[in-house]
C-alpha cells in the first residue's frame, strides 16, 4: 500500500483495537496537558503572537482553551508550543520523540477551520486523521533518526505527520499531497535538540515549528507550490520504515508520562517510587545524599536550581526532589513559587547525576536508571537499574491517564474538566467533533 492509499484509504476502525485505545488515550492525554498549560507564560505569549501577526484568513481557527480566531497557521504555532511547554505528553523510543503535540493541535485547528466554512469532521473522521497523523509522524521520525547523525527535535519529523492527517481532512490529491510531503519535509524544524536539553528554553521540542510547517506546507501545495519529493518518505534508503503501513503500528510503541518533566527523568522518579513503597518511612529529611546513575542524555539534564519552568522540566534532580519533598510533580511543581521552594532546593542540592556505561549503552532502546540513597544514619538504599512507568511493558492503566488528566485540567474546573473528558471519551459517535469538544475552544478562567 501506497502512502497516499493509506491516507486516502484508511478508516479508524482498520486499526487493532488496541491501537485505537492507544489513539483515544493519547488525544485524552494532550488536550489534559494542554488544559495543565493554558495560562502558562509560554501558552500566553504565542497566544499574543497569533493574535497579532496572524489575523484570521480563509482557514481560521479559534485558539485552544482560549477562544479567539486566528489564522489557522497561528493557531497551529500557538498550540504545539502550548502543548510542548508542559513536557507530559507521550512519546515514542524509536524517534526519540513524540507525535501529538505537534499532530493533535494541527489536526484540531483544520478541523475547526473547515467547520467555520460549513464542512463538519464528525469525531470518527477527527479520529481517523488523528491516528493516520501519530502513525505517519512516527515513522517519519524513525526514519529521520536511522538517516542522520544528529538528534534532531520531534518538529523536524512530526510537521510530515500533519500533512498526512491535513491530506485527509483537506481531501488532497495525490499530486498535491506529495508537494506538500516535500515542502513540510524540505522546511522542517530540524532543530539540534542536545541544545535545548543543555540549555532549555520556550523553544523546547519544536512542537510549535513542526504544527506550523505542516498546515503551511498543505496550504503552500493547495495553492500550486511544488515541493517533492520527501526523502524520508520516498528515498529507497528509508523504504524498510513504510513498507508494512497499515500492518504494523507504530503507535503501539508509545509511551505516556506520568510526570510532566523530560523522559529522561522519569526512571529515575520510578525508582525513587519503589523504593519508598518498600520503605515507608524514607522521606527528605532522613536522606543524607542521593546518586543518579543513568544514560548520558540524561545525566545531561542535571538541572539542580533552575530558574524558570523550562529548566525546572529539562531537569532531573529538581524533579526528584519535588516528588520527594511534595509528595507529587504535576503542574505546580515545576512552574510559579515551587521552583524557588528552598526545602525543594535543598535536596536538589544534595543530588549527584553520574552516566553509568550499562546504562548508556541500552540507550535509545531502554531508557533507565538507578539510584543509590544514603541516608542520615548511614544505611544505603540501592534501587535496581529502572524504567519509567507508563511504557508498552508497564503501561498506565486508563484510571491513571485519567487521574492524571483531572490533576492537569483542574484549571478548568470539575464540571467542565469532566464535560472534555467525557467528550473524548465519546468522540467517536460525535456527529460534528468540533461541536463535541466546544469546550476545548473556550477561554480558561483566570483568577481574581
Amino acid at each position: 500500500m501506497s502512502l497516499f492509499e493509506f491516507i486516502r484509504d484508511f478508516d479508524f476502525l482498520d486499526a487493532p483495537q488496541n491501537t485505537r485505545a492507544i489513539v483515544q488515550n493519547s488525544l485524552l492525554d494532550i488536550i489534559g496537558v494542554m488544559a495543565g498549560a493554558a495560562s502558562n507564560d509560554t501558552t500566553v505569549a504565542m497566544r499574543r503572537f497569533a493574535e497579532r501577526h496572524y489575523p484570521a484568513g480563509l482557514y481560521s481557527s479559534r485558539l485552544i482553551f482560549a477562544g479567539q480566531r486566528v489564522n489557522a497557521l497561528g493557531a497551529a504555532w500557538a498550540g504545539g508550543f502550548s502543548a510542548d511547554s508542559l513536557d507530559a505528553h507521550e512519546g515514542h523510543f524509536k524517534s526519540k520523540g513524540h507525535a501529538g503535540a505537534t499532530v493533535v493541535p494541527a489536526v484540531l485547528a483544520l478541523a475547526d477551520a473547515l467547520q467555520h466554512q460549513g464542512q463538519s469532521v464528525s469525531g470518527h473522521e477527527l479520529l481517523t486523521a488523528v491516528c493516520i497523523g501519530y502513525e505517519t509522524a512516527l515513522r517519519a521520525g524513525s526514519a529521520l533518526m536511522a538517516t542522520s547523525p544528529t538528534y534532531h527535535a520531534s518538529g523536524g519529523f512530526s510537521a510530515l505527520g500533519v500533512v498526512c492527517a491535513g491530506a485527509r481532512l483537506l481531501g488532497l490529491d495525490e499530486s498535491t499531497f506529495r508537494h506538500a510531503l516535500g515542502i513540510a519535509e524540505y522546511f522542517s524544524a530540524r532543530c539540534p535538540m542536545m541544545r535545548v536539553v543543555q540549555a532549555p528554553t520556550m523553544l523546547r521540542d519544536a512542537h510549535g515549528a513542526g504544527a506550523f510547517t505542516g498546515v503551511n506546507a498543505l496550504f503552500m501545495a493547495m495553492e500550486g507550490i511544488t515541493g517533492a519529493p520527501a526523502e524520508t518518505v520516498e528515498d529507497i534508503t528509508v523504504s524498510e520504515h513504510w513498507h508494512d503501513l497499515g500492518e504494523r503500528w507504530e503507535i503501539d510503541s508509545q509511551y505516556f508520562k506520568p510526570w510532566p518533566v523530560c523522559r529522561w527523568a522519569q526512571p529515575a522518579l520510578t525508582a525513587m517510587l519503589e523504593l519508598q513503597r518498600q520503605h515507608p518511612l524514607l522521606a527528605a529529611d532522613s536522606i543524607e545524599t542521593i546518586r543518579v546513575e543513568t544514560f548520558y542524555e540524561s545525566m545531561c539534564l542535571q538541572g539542580h536550581s533552575p530558574k524558570d519552568a523550562d529548566q525546572a522540566q529539562y531537569a532531573l534532580a529538581f524533579p526528584l526532589a519535588a516528588l520527594i519533598v511534595r509528595g507529587k510533580v504535576g503542574p505546580d511543581e515545576v512552574t510559579g513559587a515551587a521552583i524557588t521552594a528552598p526545602d525543594i532546593l535543598a535536596l536538589s542540592a544534595r543530588i549527584e547525576i553520574v552516566e553509568a556505561a550499562d546504562i548508556s549503552a541500552r540507550f535509545p532502546e531502554e531508557i533507565l536508571s538507578r539510584l543509590s540513597i544514603t541516608l542520615k544514619n548511614g544505611e544505603v538504599l540501592v534501587s535496581p537499574i529502572t524504567a519509567a512507568r507508563g511504557d508498552p511493558h508497564t503501561a498506565l492503566s486508563v484510571e491513571e491517564l485519567e487521574q492524571k488528566f483531572d490533576l492537569f485540567a483542574r484549571s478548568l474546573g470539575p464540571e467542565r474538566s469532566d464535560a472534555v473528558k467525557a467528550a473524548i471519551s465519546n468522540i467517536a459517535q460525535a456527529d460534528c467533533a468540533i461541536t463535541a469538544l466546544q469546550a476545548v475552544f473556550q477561554a480558561v478562567p483566570t483568577s481574581p
